[in-house]
């Protein structure tokens, strides 16, 4: 039987101001405590391409939550594995690129 879980979705503006509303969009939401921390580093690779809005999505079924920003247009490769890359597969059980390379996302909890 599939876990049951949630979805949240939010545009936010593509200004580095919007990290600190992404953090507490988070938080307010899903209670792991690095959730806050992942979503921030998936805003700031996806704002760092020149994304005009991010758009974040934060999911859950059971114990798994997985993060996700994405812009609008495909990320160079120093925003889809640029530094920020090492602390989401330091705080995530998995971590990608979106299929269509436009954002990334980042998995906490859950079974690998």
């Amino acid at each position: 039987m599939p876990e049951s879980g949630h979805t949240w979705q939010k545009a936010f503006k593509g200004e580095p101001i919007e990290a600190a509303h992404v953090r507490l969009w988070t938080r307010g939401r899903v209670e792991h405590p690095d959730a806050p921390l992942v979503a921030d580093e998936l805003f700031v690779a996806v704002l760092g391409s020149g994304a005009p809005v991010v758009e974040m999505t934060l999911s859950t079924a059971g114990t798994r939550i997985r993060i996700t920003a994405e812009g609008p247009d495909p990320l160079p490769l120093i925003h889809s594995h640029g530094p920020g890359w090492s602390i989401l597969t330091g705080l995530c059980r998995r971590a990608g690129l979106t299929t269509d390379e436009t954002g990334l996302w980042g998995q906490l909890g859950g079974r690998s």
